[in-house]
């Protein structure tokens, strides 16, 4: 697949335009660019995070400037469009084309170098911005504008589009960072952009200097009075860097043009100073329009950031992962953060103290704190970069769309303007979600559009046009930091005079005189309501019934669920929470959350335009999922709650029904059934097994040969196991099929720990989840498993159910309602505990282990973090006395099924390398290693072997009665 001759598509020539002569051109010109025009890739890259969805004809990875150069040349020589990309978060459609797409972040994403005397450094376009960051940190700086998506968003997206962020009252735009730019033309020369000009050995660089300078000339007095009016108007081309006052900087000039001039292949940028020292205030209003006007006695006191949002944002957030989710704000409606830095956190303190007497004193603060611990400050922080997605699902059940998500006033304009836009919002009987950088009069705002019917894309149009002419009556831009895109560059003649629009084509002619470049984009613009990515719910042909999942929060089924990915890419993160393990794995966006769902959104919208046409048959759907660990991360991580382990389970009931499934569905799949056969005869089997005649099995049923086959119990060593049950319990250990059959053990170290935790249980097996045939999409199976399982625990009282297995207690917490849809499988989910859930929420409150090491190592099970906490864990660790604790962040890369099936052992040994691997490597064989989860410890186990630190659950750490003696 890396070969440019070696990844047309079978239909290359039909549906997607035929990429045949421009993959046979590069294979001549770049031999070794991946160039892939399969429909899956396109399915992948027809979207970001905008309301668009324009397929392109194929998608290119370069790896070099070279590369570049000749993808360049050979798209002018065929006449095909180009669009540069990063991580494809861009919401106003500013990073998809119906040509080539260019995508930076694979490989063109390194930090070249970085010089603390002139604290500038040189990325490629593709660099993420955090791995900037943490590349400076050691210097002591950093690069100042920072938007919420700073784990995944690059460089060259950020010039492209001018960004800013949460701190952009400090530190502005982007352009006012970028020092220059190598670039190469529409017509394949190259270039560095900077103060003076263009620089280039090509001679139409020069001729093109000249140009740029007759340009500017000739348009001086509409540079001069239209541009740069407002600290956030990046609508338009920013011509006025051009000026001789402003040095005549063409690289300031090309930032913000998102990719229609020009590509971006490294860039010089400025860095800063690390703040020596910060306080976070957190400040709560009635409504936004009162915290708008706070604004300017705030920014009077200097802060670093002025950030607001709206009460739907952190309701959702609440609703989803709990009301310990945000913590640390004070009452209010709406609220502020504001950040003030200071020469040491004592002046920064006082420098908090003031404003807030100040505030107190007035009448629009409803309460205001200091956020002092650091967790709040987080946990805060988390709220409002993740505004874009909470804002898109709302606790009711409504979906919110961008489109107007980007004006900017004044900021001492603010109040007033707000209090007009939801006057029009009234008007229009729309509802919006509002939130953003209050501090440099940049709102973001998600809006209850329809965009997915005739009348309800023309009501969003007609919203739109009279929103533009409200924020330029304000005196304010259309865009304050994402770009005009195909949201809104149809609009800017409601902002500019013919003059400065005639200015702008100009410019863009003398760099891009064939407008191959992001056409439709700043000039020659698309309309706002032209290639709308929604579809119609039901609209699908996929013709497969489903007897599968319920999914009772998307009322649309399967369709309304799989649109809940917005594009806002944060399974595109390295680092932070725990999705998506593969993606961090492979980098490519088909292993990302967001690249299945795009995938699985094309395969339901059906119709003629469609690129996945054969439904859930559709094999470029199925290898997309296929590096999927079902670890369910996302459905925590997701701000919008994509739950791709469930959308996996029901492509697959889908995708095979009534067809030969791979072996592994039939070995690893029915595990349950096999162990429990396997128990009657355990010793015989394990030596089978533990032979070469069990390489043999393993290599049949689709099972890796590079792992040691697991050794059953027999069938009599539970009840070996446990201790003597309580006449009065007060809680069921249900002993889950996997503990049962691999470590019985276990279920006896969790009775002992309940009973001496004031929480005596009674011991209940032979039940099972389902969880194999769930994670192998074999639903039937599954339904039948799980109604079983929850009727009898439904008609056996209502203790509370603890489970020792954290995937099988998030089975039937969270898949069981789902998939069975009765009200006896939400009595049981509501009784579900995992085992140290159990412990946090059930165990007598002066209750302490008889022993508590003083440093863990913790690997949490991704399921328990995904349904139940994501932290639990550890913080019921540091209450019962663990004062150091080391956790390995994300997936142990086993999950399941998936680290023995022989096709993903790589994947799975690379996502162990990831986090788990070198925190086990850096152990003594004596330390304390806990893993919940059955997967974890096998995984830690194959990984340190039987001479390493041994993962132990925890019932086994806390057990007052271990076999053996004392728990070390």
């Amino acid at each position: 697949m890396s070969e440019a001759h070696a990844v047309v598509s079978g239909d290359a020539g039909t549906r997607s335009g035929d990429s045949r002569p421009l993959v046979g051109l590069l294979a001549r010109t770049a031999p070794g660019l991946e160039v892939d025009s399969g429909d899956g890739r396109r399915a992948q890259y027809a979207y970001d995070a905008s309301n668009y969805r324009v397929p392109p004809l194929a998608v290119a990875f370069p790896r070099s400037t070279q590369d570049v150069v000749a993808l360049v040349r050979a798209c002018r020589e065929l006449g095909i469009p180009l669009t540069a990309r990063g991580a494809g978060t861009s919401m106003a459609g500013n990073a998809v084309g119906p040509g080539v797409v260019l995508d930076f972040s694979r490989h063109l994403n390194r930090v070249i170098s970085i010089d603390p005397g002139t604290r500038t450094a040189v990325v490629e376009p593709g660099v993420v911005l955090d791995d900037l960051q943490r590349a400076a940190r050691p210097y002591g700086l950093f690069f100042g504008p920072d938007p919420s998506s700073h784990s995944r968003c690059t460089l060259g997206g950020m010039i492209g589009n001018d960004a800013c962020g949460n701190h952009s009252v400090r530190y502005g735009r982007t352009v006012e960072h970028v020092e220059e730019l190598e670039i190469v033309t529409a017509g394949g020369a190259r270039a560095t952009a900077g103060p003076g000009g263009l620089r280039g050995d090509a001679p139409e660089i020069a001729a093109l200097d000249t140009a740029l300078v007759r340009l500017l000339d000739d348009n001086l007095a509409a540079v001069r009075t239209e541009l740069g009016r407002i600290p956030r108007q990046v609508s338009g081309y920013q011509l006025q860097h051009l000026l001789p006052e402003h040095g005549r900087h063409a690289a300031r000039a090309l930032v913000g043009t998102e990719g229609t001039c020009a590509v971006v292949t490294r860039a010089t940028i400025r860095l800063r100073p690390l703040p020596a020292a910060t306080t976070l205030l957190a400040l709560g209003y009635r409504d936004v329009v009162d915290a708008a006007r706070d604004v300017p006695v705030i920014l009077h006191h200097r802060p670093t950031a002025v950030e607001g949002m709206d009460e739907a944002i952190v309701a959702t957030l609440r609703h989803r992962r709990g009301p310990q989710a945000v913590t640390g704000l004070p009452e209010g409606a709406a609220w502020l953060y504001v950040e003030l830095d200071g020469t040491d956190q004592a002046d920064a303190d006082r420098r908090a103290a003031e404003l807030l007497a100040e505030l107190r004193a007035g009448e629009r603060m409803v309460a205001g704190r200091v956020v002092e611990d650091p967790d709040e400050r987080r946990s805060l922080w988390r709220v409002r970069e993740d505004g874009a997605g909470l804002a898109a699902r709302l606790v009711d059940g409504g979906t919110s769309w961008p489109g107007w998500e980007d004006a900017a006033v004044d900021p001492h304009r603010l109040a007033d303007y707000l209090g007009d836009f939801r006057a029009l919002l009234a008007e229009h009987g729309l509802t919006g979600v509002l939130y953003g950088h209050f501090g440099a009069g940049c709102v973001h705002v998600r809006i209850d559009f329809d965009p997915a019917t005739t009348g309800g894309a023309a009501a969003m149009r007609a919203f739109l046009e009279e929103a533009a002419a409200l924020v330029v009556a304000h005196g304010g831009t259309l865009s304050g930091e994402h770009g005009d895109g195909r949201a809104r560059s149809e609009l800017l003649a409601t902002m500019y005079s013919p003059r400065m629009r005639a200015a702008f084509a100009a410019y863009k002619r003398l760099y891009d005189p064939d407008g191959l470049l992001n056409p439709g984009v700043i000039v020659d613009p698309a309309a706002v309501d032209a290639d709308l990515a929604l579809y119609p719910i039901g609209s699908s042909a996929d013709s497969v019934p489903s007897a599968g999942f319920a999914f009772p929060e998307d009322p649309g089924g399967f369709a309304e669920a799989v649109n809940r990915c917005i594009g806002v890419g944060r399974c595109r993160s390295d680092a932070g929470g725990a999705m998506c393990p593969s993606y961090r794995a492979t980098h490519d966006e088909r292993d990302s959350t967001r690249g299945r769902a795009r995938l699985l959104q094309e395969m339901l919208r059906g119709g003629p335009d469609t690129v996945i046409a054969d439904g859930s048959r559709s094999a470029d759907v199925r290898e997309a999922l296929d590096l999927c660990l079902s670890c369910k991360a996302c459905a925590a991580d997701c701000p919008v709650g994509v739950d791709m382990a469930t959308y996996k389970s029901e492509f697959l009931h889908r995708h095979y029904a009534g067809r030969l499934r791979p072996r592994s569905h039939y070995s690893l799949g029915w595990l349950p059934w096999w162990s429990a056969l396997a128990r009657w005869a355990a010793r015989p089997v394990n030596a089978v097994l533990g032979g070469p005649l069990g390489r043999m099995i393993a290599r049949l049923g689709g099972v890796t040969t590079e792992r040691s086959l697991l050794a059953f119990a027999p069938r009599r060593a539970l009840r070996r196991h446990l201790p003597p049950q309580s006449e009065h319990p007060s809680a069921v250990l249900l002993v889950d099929s996997f503990t049962r059959a691999f470590r019985p053990d276990i279920a006896g170290a969790a009775a002992r720990v309940l009973a001496d935790a004031g929480v005596p249980a009674t011991v209940r097996s032979g039940l099972c989840c389902g969880l194999t045939w769930l994670t192998t999409g074999q639903l039937g199976i599954a339904r039948r498993v799980l109604t079983r399982t929850v009727e009898r625990l439904d008609a056996e009282g209502d203790l509370p159910i603890v489970l020792p297995e954290p995937s099988c207690a998030a089975a039937l917490k969270h898949d069981a309602p789902a998939l069975l849809g009765t009200e006896g499988a939400r009595r049981v989910a509501a009784r579900i505990h995992t085992f140290s859930g159990a412990l946090s929420e059930l165990a007598s409150s002066d209750w302490k282990p008889a022993t508590v090491p003083e440093r863990v190592t913790l690997q949490t099970h991704c399921h328990e973090y995904a349904a139940f906490s994501e932290t639990g864990q550890a913080a019921l660790l540091r209450r019962l006395g663990v004062s150091h604790i080391d956790e390995a962040s994300g997936c142990c890369g086993l999950a399941g099924n998936f680290g023995f099936e022989a096709e993903h052992y790589d994947t799975s040994m690379a996502v162990a390398g990831l986090s788990l691997a070198p925190k086990l490597a850096a152990l003594e064989a004596t330390d304390a290693v806990l893993a919940d989860g059955f997967s974890c410890r096998t995984q830690a186990a194959h990984l340190t072997g039987p001479d390493g630190p041994q993962a132990r659950h925890l019932a086994q750490l806390f057990d007052p009665d271990p076999p053996g003696g004392t728990p070390s």
